[in-house]
């Protein structure tokens, strides 16, 4: 059984830094297949960065050159840094990418944590 839980998250004037980590119970991330999406207030949740199964990390042109995803054994980071208001978001980390239907799907997923970006 595979479990996540996210940790991190904080209310941060714009500009700021954090970094979110997501501890996976039962997960090894060193096979790729993992992300993190976030759902913005009022707005349907959005892919902000993956890193595939063949190890290439993919990030939403939003927070290109903004944010960095990485791992280590079975914990995985978001390293976020000159934070915009439109951050603000609840941040999830996801794993155990497949295809199904064509569509990509991720079997596992964690609560989240809050990230409130001031102006």
């Amino acid at each position: 059984q595979v479990r996540l839980v996210e940790s991190g998250g904080d209310s941060v004037q714009a500009g700021g830094s954090l970094k979110l980590s997501c501890i996976g119970f039962g997960a090894d991330f060193s096979t790729g297949g993992i992300a993190w999406f976030r759902n913005p207030p009022g707005k349907e949740r959005e892919l902000v960065s993956l890193i595939s199964k063949e190890g290439v990390p993919r990030y939403a042109d939003s927070v290109k050159g903004r944010f960095t995803m990485s791992y280590e054994g079975n914990t995985m980071y978001l390293q976020m840094n000159n934070l915009k208001t439109e951050d603000t978001a609840m941040y999830m980390c996801a794993a155990g990418w497949r295809k199904w239907g064509g569509q990509d799907v991720y079997d596992y997923w964690g609560r989240g944590t809050q990230v409130t970006v001031s102006a």
